[in-house]
Parts: C-alpha cells; structure tokens; sequence
C-alpha cells in the first residue's frame, strides 16, 4: 500500500497591527458622523415642533 505522505507547510504569518488601527480609527470616524448627523436631525425635529 502506498503511503499518503502529508506536507506541513503551514507558516503562521503575524499580520500588521498598524493597517486594523488604520480600519479601526475609519470604523469610529465613520461612527461618530453618523451620530453627529444623527443628533442635528433629531435637534432639526425639535426646532421645527
């Protein structure tokens, strides 16, 4: 019987933390407009009524 033979070539790479600081500061910009645009509507609704 043939002998399946099983190669590990398995490298664990360590991603660059600096490109999710760079997803995570977008995230919460994106997050905080959002609010901001949030808040001056619910303001704009306040002041009409």
């Amino acid at each position: 019987m043939a002998k399946a033979e099983l190669k590990s070539n398995t490298k664990t790479e360590i991603e660059d933390s600096s490109s999710l600081k760079g997803t995570l500061a977008s995230v919460f910009f994106i997050g905080f407009f959002i609010i901001v645009l949030w808040v001056g509507v619910y303001f704009l609704y306040l002041d009409r009524f």
